[in-house]
């Protein structure tokens, strides 16, 4: 779980580098437009590269990341076992709390529905036998 954690929190720091080199980028491809040498580092087109390459970089490291955090949260689950076991065992139904004299179908408490009508049940598999 720790290790969950930590790449969660090295993604987080990560997208928020991503945005900020997003943000920074004009959208002609100027990049931060500092004037200096054309051709240096800090000059537009050496700040478009750079930010360009950084951009790309944090990119793929994100997606890596997240690929990454899904393996990590499929492992950590557990769930690699289905089990086909259901238990209908059925609560039986609580007292009145309310205090009122009929139930649900409209019968006074404590008597039966009609022998006449079957009794409906919510479990689509009841008849079910294996």
């Amino acid at each position: 779980m720790s290790l969950f954690i930590f790449l969660t929190v090295v993604q987080t720091i990560v997208a928020a580098g991503l945005v900020g080199a997003i943000l920074m980028q004009r959208s002609e491809g100027g990049g931060l437009g500092i004037g200096g040498s054309p051709g240096g580092l800090m000059g537009a087109r050496g700040a478009a590269d750079f930010l360009t390459r950084t951009t790309r970089w944090l990119a793929i490291l994100f997606v890596a990341l997240s690929i990454t955090l899904a393996a990590v949260a499929v492992e950590t689950s557990g769930g690699s076992e289905i089990s086909t076991t259901l238990d209908r065992s059925a609560a039986p139904a609580p007292a009145d709390l309310l205090g009122g004299s009929a139930g649900a179908t409209g019968e006074p408490a404590g008597e039966p529905a009609p022998a006449s009508e079957p009794a409906q049940s919510d479990d689509p598999l009841a008849g079910v036998t294996e």
